[in-house]
Parts: structure tokens; sequence; C-alpha cells
């Protein structure tokens, strides 16, 4: 029986960083994971809420790529990465709609003397992050598009940003099918056993009226 380890976790201080940076006591290291993973989902339904949908548009996801999460003793540093700019709508200013997150994100987070910093940054280059393909492929899945055609469009936007090599994994009902099955397609080299490769790996639940599909991306960035 194979054992599996997740690609970003077995790379931790090599090529892959964390992505919440702080120090606290035994104790209480429960009560700041459960309250980073509250802010992330915070900053993702709203984000999904309050983002502008364009239904000719063939992406229609958050265009999140990561949250970064920084806390100090009185104050907490959030940096959200975007792949799109614009992402949230017009609210009479694009600062009434930063001052709503901002109060949403305040309320889950426990300690009312501590003083909250949201910042936004671009990304270059978004399809080169599995968790951007992942919307994609469930943007066209749930267009009722080939799920065969959408992972070779979203392998041919990741391979116009000059990765090395790509593998894209969807399981499950595939296509309304009764008996559940893997299809997986792969361009170019993907080493899962090198340490040194910079593999960037995601898992993304795709809701169709069928059920659940599982995907998973691993895109091989470089090797140092």
């Amino acid at each position: 029986m194979g054992q599996k380890i997740n690609p970003l976790g077995f790379r931790l201080g090599t090529t892959q960083n964390h992505h919440s940076f702080w120090f606290e006591k035994p104790k209480n290291f429960s009560v700041g994971l459960q309250e980073d993973e509250k802010i992330r989902n915070c900053i993702k339904n709203y984000v999904q809420k309050n983002k502008r949908i364009n239904p000719k548009s063939e992406f229609q996801g958050n265009g999140i790529t990561r949250i970064e999460i920084q806390k100090e003793i009185d104050l907490i540093k959030v940096t959200i990465y975007v792949g799109f700019p614009n992402l949230l709508k017009e609210q009479k200013g694009q600062t009434k709609g930063m001052k709503d997150l901002k109060m949403n994100v305040q309320k889950e987070v426990s300690s009312v003397n501590r003083k909250l910093n949201i910042a936004f940054k671009k990304i270059e280059k978004p399809y080169r992050h599995p968790i951007i393909l992942a919307e994609y492929i469930d943007t066209q899945l749930k267009k009722r598009v080939s799920f065969r055609k959408a992972m070779k469009k979203a392998i041919e936007f990741a391979r116009k940003t000059k990765i090395k090599g790509i593998r894209i994994q969807i399981a499950g009902r595939i296509g309304g099918k009764d008996i559940a099955r893997v299809e997986w397609d792969r361009k170019g080299r993907v080493p899962l056993q090198t340490i040194c490769a910079k593999i960037d790996h995601c898992s993304y639940p795709i809701h169709t009226i069928h059920g659940i599909l599982g995907l998973k991306i691993w895109i091989f960035v470089n090797e140092k």
C-alpha cells in the first residue's frame, strides 16, 4: 500500500514557506490556529458574495491564491494574494468595500485590543497557481463542458506560463456516470519525490448535480 504525503508539507523549509507567522504558548496554540481558519474562511466567503460577476467570462472563482497572516502583540497583518485585479464590486468607492471586509474579519478576531491590517497584492501569471486552475475547471464543469476539454484547456493556460510540468486528476462520478472513476492528464515532468523541486499543489472539491468530484493539481514550477 502506497504511503501518501502532501507535497507542500513535504517541502516546508526548502521550497515552501508557512502561510502563518506567529508564536504562541502551547496551551493557546489551538486557539490561534482556529482564529487563522476563521479569518481565511471569512475573507473567502466575503469575496465570494461580493465579487464581480461576468456571465461571459470563463473564470468565475474567487481568484485568491493564498492568504498570509502575521500576528504581533497588538497587530494582525493579513495579506491577500489575488490573481485578478478589481476582484470586489464597486461599493461607492473601493474604500467602502475594504471597510466592510475589515469589519467582518474583525468580528472573527477574538481580541478587540489588536489592530487589523488587510492588504491585497496582485500576483503575476495567475494561471501558474493550481488553485486558479482548479476554480477554472470548476466553472467549466458547472457549465456542462466536457471534463477532458476543461483539463486540456487548463493545461494550455499553465504551459503558457513556462512551467516544467503539470498533472491534473479528477475522481468521482465524472459526467454523471453511475460508477465512480479516476481520470488524469499530465504534461511534462512532475517529480513528487524530489525535495528540491518546487511543486505547488491543491485539493479542490467540485459540487455538481451528480455529487462531489475531487480535483487535485500538481504544478512543477522549477528546481533549486
